[in-house]
């Protein structure tokens, strides 16, 4: 028995449930259609599609009207209508309730019995194009401009028996924008129309239905139907249509925002305040590349309660831009660690300061790899880390707290805490009486290792580039960002990504329902917003945050990557709108009817300012669906250890945004894996 499965057993045995009996009641199906409509209409749950309580998701339905709001609406889930685990807990709505919106990068989700993905001429992630067909059987629509938004759709490979369709944006959605989704034409395996669910025809009608307690979504349904004609999309062959609004940038971003403005506010023109813990001199026979390794304590306003697991908001009644409090400024001491190249401390090289970002639990020691000493080494750079709090190593005990979702909000609340206490060691490392003014950073001679007036730059890797995106959107003290094997939106990766066997686990184990899970990554990237690129990527190379300079970044993409799936990083370069390389990739190599659809190509080099580099490792091309790849060799820390790839990042951030062929004028192939 692994230990996910024997502490659930315990906690099994110290309620006296068993797995079996604490299965959800499902109200019987009553024969009137409209009255079990109404009865779902009681619940929280959209009449207009039986299969399931929150689908179609996500949908205004579960919203409420709010004149004091950016987008005009408050999410307003019903507790209710929320999924539950194996011991009958309904997740708590409370926290997405603080959205005025849902993700502008959320799985929209849809259950229709009998839909073949095939026979209905769905867009796959190989052919993102049809998605933008007249014909296409959904229509993806921005509601005030007409605007058709390109997609991919895909039945959900975890569950062959529900079948819950995914539709996954291929570029991210505008922030505080209301989208239109209709579904049409629908086909079974043997070709034939799947029509649409009672309900839905009878809410479709002109007429308002006698139940009071359907009007308001008749009424609604009306205003949808109206606007999808108004745009071009009828109402012959719709099998379901609805609506919803994402959230606004300050929903998005305002916490982290507000709680980065007034702790540098107060700490003023002063550097951070650091306690050295450990200097210790590596000998050549112990570190041929690194001669000393420092590591300390920063101190940082903590934002989270003293329980340090939730963002503390003080009194304030749960809102949409509610601003987390540190109470008499109480702080945090963040462990961090920098490596400093040899070369440095015998005074033939000077460095470039930089923050590195850790993967998935990983810590700070992350800096220790012999790829990453190498690029720190070879290129002149003193690397600095702390933990990226939430999602390092020292969290994984907070993982089994996910059997109750409720308890999902802990980890984007600490992700948030963690982008102050990186954003505050960058400040020390530059500051003049921070790292600089330190013995610890000075060579025997007394000399500073860093270079005179360096510029502080950004690299991560894996949930580094994840999370670094977002760092970098918020960032003050640096504009220059090499992000490897990122993505964003952690509802698409998750089933695709062999890195969350571990979070799967413990999810799979409390939720056994597959289809309840979907509904669990649309709700949980509504607050992992708040902690990841998906929030943030808006506004890192243009449209900056307020109070914040616009960046460049470089996005290293490992084909074939079983830990960060492709999609996910194409995803980030469509709504970066930035180019890649080209040629991206030896011909044969993708099975997408375009490779890299929508990303144009770099117009020549050396060229300045962001962009997207292919690396191919020889793994073989990802399959389709929401499932991870399964290489023989993972390709993930290919683009880390690849001297080319090295190379190149070093060039970019040293040179303030660059970008330069080192692949001789060809795809970028890393050899040998």
């Amino acid at each position: 028995m692994t230990p996910v499965r024997r502490s659930f057993g315990v906690l099994l045995a110290f309620t006296g449930l068993t797995l079996g009996a604490v299965a959800q009641a499902v109200p019987a199906a009553a024969a009137d259609p409209l009255k079990a409509a109404a009865e779902q209409a009681a619940r929280g749950c959209d009449p207009i599609a039986p299969a399931a309580c929150l689908v179609p998701f996500p949908n205004d339905v579960y919203t409420v009207r709010d004149k004091r709001g950016d987008t005009g609406r408050r999410v307003n889930l019903k507790a209710a209508a929320m999924p539950r685990n194996i011991f009958g807990k309904g997740i708590d709505p409370t926290e997405f309730n603080r959205n005025d919106g849902f993700s502008p990068g959320t799985p929209i989700l849809v259950q229709v019995p009998g839909l073949d993905p095939a026979r209905t001429g769905l867009a796959p992630s190989t052919d993102i194009a049809r998605s933008l067909r007249g014909d296409a059987p959904v229509v993806l629509v921005n509601a005030r401009t007409g605007q058709r938004q390109p997609y991919w759709a895909e039945l959900d490979a975890q569950d062959p028996r529900r079948r819950t369709l995914i539709i996954r944006p291929a570029v991210r959605l505008n922030e505080g924008t209301r989208y239109l989704v209709a579904l049409r034409n629908v086909r079974n395996a043997s070709g034939r129309p799947v029509p649409a669910s009672a309900a839905f025809r009878a809410l479709s009608k002109a007429t308002a239905p006698k139940d009071k307690r359907l009007r308001p979504r008749w009424a609604a349904l009306q205003t949808t139907l109206k606007d999808l004609r108004r745009r071009g999309v009828g109402t012959r062959g719709l099998n379901l249509a609805w609506d919803f609004t994402t959230s606004s940038t300050r929903s998005l971003t305002g916490r982290a925002l507000a709680m980065r403005d007034s702790s540098f506010a107060r700490l003023g023109a002063k550097a951070p305040k650091v306690r050295l813990t450990s200097v210790k001199e590596l000998t050549e026979q112990e570190d041929p590349r690194i001669a000393r390794r420092v590591n300390g304590l920063i101190e940082v306003p903590s934002f989270l309660d003293p329980s340090g697991t939730r963002l503390d908001y003080g009194k304030a009644k749960p809102g949409p831009y509610d601003r987390p409090v540190a109470p008499g400024w109480r702080t945090y001491h963040a462990p961090f660690q920098c490596n400093i190249p040899r070369a440095a401390l015998t005074g033939k090289q000077r460095l470039n300061p930089v923050l590195y970002g850790h993967g998935l639990f990983g810590d700070y020691s992350t800096i220790d790899a012999t790829a990453v000493k190498t690029f720190s080494s070879d290129h002149g750079l003193m690397l600095c880390a702390t933990n990226w709090m939430g999602i390092s190593g020292p969290d994984r005990p907070y993982l089994a707290l996910l059997a109750d979702l409720s308890n999902f909000p802990l980890i984007p609340d600490r992700m948030q805490q963690s982008y102050l206490n990186t954003l505050f060691l960058g400040r020390w490392m530059v500051h003049p009486k921070g790292a600089a003014a330190s013995a610890a950073f000075r060579s025997a001679d007394g000399a500073p290792v860093l270079a005179p007036a360096a510029k502080l730059t950004y690299a991560g890797a894996s949930h580094g580039g994840i999370q670094g995106a977002a760092l970098t959107a918020l960032a003050q003290d640096f504009t220059t960002s090499v992000l490897s094997v990122p993505g964003m939106g952690f509802s698409t990766l998750l089933n695709r990504s062999s890195s969350f066997a571990s979070v799967q686990q413990v999810i799979d184990i409390p939720y056994p329902d597959k289809a309840d899970q979907q509904i669990g990554f649309g709700l949980m990237q509504m607050l992992w917003d708040r902690g990841e690129a998906n929030g943030y990527v808006a506004h890192l190379v243009r449209n900056p945050l307020p109070r914040t300079p616009a960046h460049k970044v470089l996005l290293h993409e490992a084909f074939g990557d079983d830990s960060v799936s492709n999609v996910t990083t194409e995803v980030m370069a469509r709504s970066l709108a930035i180019p890649v390389k080209h040629p991206a990739l030896r011909p044969g190599r993708s099975n997408d009817v375009t490779p890299l659809w929508g990303i144009r190509a770099i117009p020549g080099f050396p060229y300045n300012g962001s962009a997207l580099v292919m690396w191919d490792s020889g793994t073989p091309a990802p399959p389709p669906g929401n499932v991870p790849p399964t290489p023989p060799n993972s390709p993930h820390d290919s683009t880390v250890r690849s001297e080319l790839a090295r190379a190149q990042a070093a060039h970019f951030l040293k040179s303030g945004g660059q970008v330069i062929d080192v692949c001789g004028g060809g795809p970028c192939v890393i050899p040998n894996g």
